[in-house]
C-alpha cells in the first residue's frame, strides 16, 4: 500500500522537489495543501492560518511535511499567521485527523545567532583563513534564533516536541540549509550552508521514511560543505541520510 502525504506548501521550490522526487521514487500518494493549485496532485485550497479551512486535507494521511512558511524575517503579523499560528493549525489538524507522522520545516535560522560570534562569523563572512581547525560544529541541541522568523522556528520545534510528548506523534524537524533556485551558493555565507535539490529532497524523503519508534528528532540538512559549520551526525546516524552534493565545486566568490 502506498503512503499517503500530505504537502503544505507545494507550490514552493522544496515543495515542487519533494513532489518530483517522490513521484519519481513511487510508493507515494500525494495531496498539496496550498493556497493555489499544483498540477497533477490533488490540492486543497486553503490557509493555514484557518484550522477550519485546512482539516480535510489531513483525513486519512500517513505523513504530513508541513513545508509552508512566511519568510518576512521581521513581520510580526505575517510571523503570528503564518509560522506561529500555522504551525500550531497543522500540528493540531493532524492530531485531530490521526495522522502518524509530522515533519516540520524549521530552518538554520534556529542557531543563525551563533554567526554573532567567532569563528562562525568568521565562516559566514568568508575570512576563512581565522577558522580553527578544530573549530565546533553546531549540533540539533544548540539554539540561538536569528529574527523573529528564528524565533518562531524554535517555537515549532518546541511546539512539535509539546505534540510528540503529550499525543505520541512522531514530529520530526529539518533545520534546513539554502536551498536556491539556481542550485548554487548566491552568497559568502551560503558557501557554508548550502543544500542541493537532490540533498533536501533525500532528507525529507528519509524523515517520511524513518523508523515508526523514532518519535521525536531535530536534525540539521546541509550539503557536504567544506565550511559547513553544522553537525551532520544526527542524521547520518538516526535517518541514515548523508548528502550527495557540495558547495565547493561551486564557491561563490564576491
Amino acid at each position: 500500500m502506498n503512503k499517503r502525504v500530505l504537502i503544505t506548501g507545494m507550490s514552493g521550490l522544496i515543495g515542487g522537489l519533494l513532489k518530483d522526487h517522490l513521484l519519481e521514487a513511487g510508493g507515494y500518494d500525494l495531496t498539496a495543501l496550498n493556497r493555489r493549485p499544483v498540477e497533477g496532485v490533488p490540492t486543497v485550497q486553503a490557509d493555514i492560518a484557518d484550522i477550519d479551512a485546512i482539516r480535510p486535507a489531513f483525513e486519512n494521511q500517513d505523513v504530513v511535511v508541513h513545508l509552508a512558511a512566511y519568510l518576512g524575517a521581521q513581520d510580526w503579523e505575517g510571523q503570528h499567521a503564518g509560522n506561529v499560528l500555522g504551525a500550531y493549525n497543522v500540528f493540531e489538524a493532524s492530531r485531530e485527523a490521526g495522522v502518524g507522522r509530522v515533519i516540520f520545516a524549521s530552518s538554520g535560522n534556529a542557531i543563525r545567532g551563533f554567526e554573532r560570534i567567532p569563528p562562525y562569523s568568521d565562516i559566514a563572512a568568508g575570512s576563512y583563513d581565522r577558522v580553527p581547525s578544530d573549530f565546533r560544529r553546531l549540533t540539533h541541541e544548540d539554539v540561538r534564533p536569528e529574527a523573529l522568523y528564528g524565533a518562531a522556528k524554535v517555537w515549532g520545534e518546541a511546539l512539535a516536541r509539546h505534540f510528540s510528548d503529550d499525543y505520541d506523534m512522531s514530529m520530526i524537524c529539518v533545520r534546513i540549509g539554502s536551498v536556491t533556485q539556481g542550485n548554487r551558493p548566491r552568497t559568502t555565507r551560503e558557501n557554508a550552508i548550502y543544500l542541493s535539490h537532490r540533498d533536501v529532497a533525500t532528507h525529507l524523503k528519509a524523515c517520511i521514511d524513518a523508523p515508526d519508534d523514532l518519535r521525536f528528532g531535530i536534525f540539521f540538512a546541509v550539503s557536504n560543505n567544506r565550511w559547513n559549520y553544522r553537525d551532520l551526525s544526527h542524521s547520518r546516524d538516526v535517518l541514515g541520510w548523508q548528502p550527495q552534493d557540495t558547495a565547493d565545486d561551486k564557491m561563490f566568490s564576491g
